[in-house]
């Protein structure tokens, strides 16, 4: 069966697994920018997606037009790395997978877990199929993080929640700024006691090495990635 086929060769899940994936409600994914954040939490997404999931990806940086092609290459490339597959059974799971996905655009000035509590009880009204997971990319978390911004993350916390949904973020990291004694980036040192899961992507000569910073027993694992697909070497 295709989808069980992708889904091996998934990297999120060749890193985290499918059940110890699907059991985290609250991760990151972190990298320095333009190493591939986007690129795997698309990934991670897609591992839902190919459950036969709904998914919600809200971007705070990127037009959606430019994450739904980030989606159907994701989905592609998995089907290159499995070999053959009949171009027209591989169109059409497509389809039917990118029927589950929904993208909304915001900025920081007009995202709020109000207005994303609200959106969600309107699929309630609706009777609509809920979003098993959803991913939050661009938002901005700083090295030093005020109050305001902290009270948010909690409230996407009790959404994440209330609405049992899983809530994926991109974490921007910077370059020159050293690791902390747990080796973890400044951001998410502040961070770290909310995520159940976390994924730092870090640059290693041509390849990106993912390291598990937060996962139960796979804490401090190491994978090698190809910067172009984020498929494991």
């Amino acid at each position: 069966m295709l989808r069980t086929d992708l889904t091996k060769k998934s990297p999120a899940i060749r890193i985290m697994g499918m059940e110890n994936l699907h059991k985290g409600k609250f991760g990151t994914v972190l990298s320095r920018a333009g190493v591939g954040k986007t690129q795997f939490l698309v990934h991670v997404a897609l591992s839902w997606l190919l459950e036969g999931d709904n998914i919600l990806h809200i971007s705070l940086d990127d037009p959606m037009d430019k994450i739904n092609i980030r989606y159907k290459e994701a989905y592609f490339t998995l089907v290159d790395s499995i070999g053959y597959v009949d171009p027209q059974k591989a169109q059409r799971l497509w389809e039917d997978i990118d029927l589950c996905k929904t993208g909304i655009s915001y900025n920081e000035s007009t995202f709020a877990p109000e207005k994303l509590r609200d959106y969600l009880h309107s699929f309630k009204k609706e009777d609509l199929r809920m979003p098993a997971m959803m991913v939050v990319d661009g938002l901005h978390f700083g090295s030093e993080m005020t109050g305001d911004f902290l009270e948010n993350l909690d409230k996407l916390k009790a959404i994440s929640d209330d609405f049992s949904i899983a809530l994926w973020f991109s974490m921007r990291t910077h370059r020159d700024e050293p690791l902390s004694e747990d080796g973890y980036p400044k951001p998410f040192e502040i961070v770290e006691k909310r995520f159940d899961k976390a994924v730092f992507l870090n640059p290693n000569e041509n390849m990106i090495e993912a390291v598990i910073l937060k996962d139960g027993e796979k804490t401090d694992k190491k994978y090698l990635l190809d910067p172009a697909t984020m498929m494991i070497y």
